[in-house]
């Protein structure tokens, strides 16, 4: 190989490649040029959202979903699945059916999910339970006897339908507040007693950590670690009124994040300025300029 050769791949290199824990970002309707250079796991943006894929009860729009995880199978990168139950984005026709048509109906789009997608790493079996909790959950079963009846249904069907892969219950709110964490654990020790869950997600949005200090961020981490089940820092980003003051959140939160032993990687929720879900969060402008908080990082994943 020649020395040309060995510069670019060096600088084409994800940069937490060779690393034990993954940095990943989401991946909309296309691919972005530069994104082989920066991740190294995928999660589909909306494409993978029910709502988004079954928009009619009789078709499924697998094209942004199937972007992502072509994208991640060529390029030797972890894919995730999000999500499979979630109280938002669901489909508009769902409302409108019995409860056991309901029931029939997620199960006949977790088994197409799991039909479509062979190779999946990990999945997002329920998303945001404590906060937006899926409008059909009666038919699922409720609260039943455990309180989280519905969520037990769910990953019950996903474990079968999913063998092998990393089943995650995903929620906001819970890096930067202890008693949601409590409360978020109850459910997560209900699920492992079943042996249905194999890892814990936490969305660090802005809203949570942009104030948050990495003590705090450590205390809660280390409640979820005392489960024993590994942490998947599922969607991080943070702004800031200029781009040293995003990049001394990130230098704030994320090592807090990074070296915690239970976290097994992080997923940022976008990272180009104007295509981003919050205003902001950008961390690579739309002409590849790099902003401090993502020059920071790359050089402190470097070293760490």
């Amino acid at each position: 190989m020649t020395i040309f050769a060995l510069v670019v791949l060096s600088l084409s290199a994800p940069i937490a490649q060779g690393k034990s824990k993954f940095l990943g970002n989401v991946i909309g309707s296309s691919v972005p040029s530069s994104f082989v250079n920066y991740w190294n796991q995928v999660t589909p943006e909306n494409g993978g959202k029910w709502g988004s894929v079954q928009n009619s009860q009789g078709s499924f729009n697998w094209n942004d979903a199937d972007t992502a995880y072509k994208w991640a199978k060529s390029n030797n990168a972890l894919f995730k699945y999000h999500t499979l139950v979630w109280g938002s984005q669901e489909p508009g026709w769902i409302g409108g059916l019995s409860n056991d048509a309901k029931k029939q109906a997620v199960t006949t789009w977790i088994n197409a999910v799991a039909s479509r997608f062979t190779a999946v790493d990990l999945i997002d079996v329920v998303n945001e339970a404590l906060h937006a909790p899926a409008s059909y959950r009666e038919a699922l079963g409720g609260s039943g006897s455990t309180g989280w009846d519905w969520i037990v249904w769910a990953f019950t069907q996903a474990r079968s339908a999913f063998p092998g892969v990393k089943l995650l219950i995903n929620e906001y709110g819970i890096i930067n507040d202890a008693n949601e964490a409590r409360q978020y654990i109850e459910i997560i020790n209900i699920l492992k007693s079943r042996n249905l869950i194999d890892g814990i997600g936490i969305q660090c949005h802005q809203f949570n950590v942009n104030t948050l200090s990495a003590a705090s961020a450590k205390t809660v981490l280390d409640l979820l670690a005392a489960t024993g089940l590994s942490i998947y820092v599922s969607e991080f980003d943070a702004n800031g009124n200029s781009g040293d003051d995003q990049s001394k959140i990130y230098q704030t939160i994320f090592p807090a994040l990074w070296e915690h032993s239970a976290v097994k990687g992080v997923t940022l929720w976008g990272y180009i300025t104007g295509q981003t879900w919050k205003d902001g969060t950008g961390i690579v402008e739309s002409n590849g300029q790099e902003r401090p908080a993502i020059v920071w990082l790359k050089q402190y994943i470097a070293s760490h």
